[in-house]
């Protein structure tokens, strides 16, 4: 993995990413997601697959308690509703309170859907440690958040890297933006990390996913910007893998656990 951008370069090493998967599969962290319902499953096997441990405790009275003994948080607002956003704040605000870190994947945040920008501007707030998304949802979360202009439906991650320093900048979290290439960014640096395939983008919940790895390594490893790369370089590395053994979705769904289940086992 190489680094580029406009901003200041750090040489990203594989040997880190190898190092932090063995120390999560050691420490085998909880985390707690509250994701959409159509991603929950594929998250949850991602992370079991990863030696990660899942909890989707999501009724309001339980959140806040989880969210403040769990390893990591996950909050993904892909089928946020009235009744949940509250729900969300719930564990933003216990996880920030208990510091722990917490990962925000803000799903179609910026496409004209008001609830959900209004729902992931508010998560803001509680200080999210890692922001997950791709580039039109970063793009939209900072126009939500009052910076930059408006999401592209098209945006790749090159097209939102400016967009996502000045959110990193502005809320102290570490910014992620998947992509053909992934871009990990802390407003100073910025990580590239190559690799994946197409056909990642063709099972549903797969970027979901993404969020809850991210959250499992930001608990292991110190450094969320290192915890983002690191997370995103296997499920990158697995995802090439699975394309390379699959002959369609079906099987790559099944591939993609199986790769994740074997690297740095």
């Amino acid at each position: 993995m190489t680094t580029q951008t406009q901003l200041p370069e750090r040489t990203w090493d594989d040997a880190d990413t190898q190092r932090d998967v063995a120390a999560v599969r050691a420490a085998a962290p909880l985390v707690h997601c509250l994701t959409n319902y159509v991603a929950a499953p594929l998250t949850a096997n991602v992370l079991l697959a990863a030696g990660a441990v899942p909890a989707m405790v999501a009724a309001i009275e339980e959140v806040s308690a989880f969210a403040a003994v769990a390893g990591g948080v996950l909050l993904n607002v892909g089928t946020v509703t009235t009744e949940t956003a509250n729900t969300f704040i719930h564990a933003a605000a216990a996880a920030d309170r208990a510091g722990t870190p917490w990962v925000l994947d803000p799903v179609a945040v910026g496409a004209g859907l008001r609830l959900r920008d209004r729902v992931a501007a508010d998560l803001l707030e509680y200080h999210p440690t890692i922001i997950r998304g791709n580039g039109s949802e970063i793009l939209g979360l900072s126009a939500a958040a009052g910076g930059g202009k408006g999401p592209d439906s098209t945006a790749t991650s090159h097209d939102a890297l400016d967009a996502a320093a000045e959110l990193a900048r502005s809320t102290g979290a570490v910014v992620a933006i998947s992509g053909e290439v992934d871009f990990i960014t802390d407003g100073k640096t910025t990580l590239a990390v190559p690799g994946g395939h197409p056909a990642m983008t063709k099972v549903t919940g797969v970027g979901c996913s993404l969020g809850a790895l991210i959250a499992a390594y930001a608990a292991v490893v110190e450094e969320p910007l290192r915890a983002a790369a690191s997370a995103s370089a296997l499920l990158a590395t697995a995802g090439s893998r699975a394309a390379e053994v699959s002959t369609a979705t079906g099987s790559f769904a099944v591939a993609l656990l199986d790769q994740l289940s074997t690297l740095g086992a």
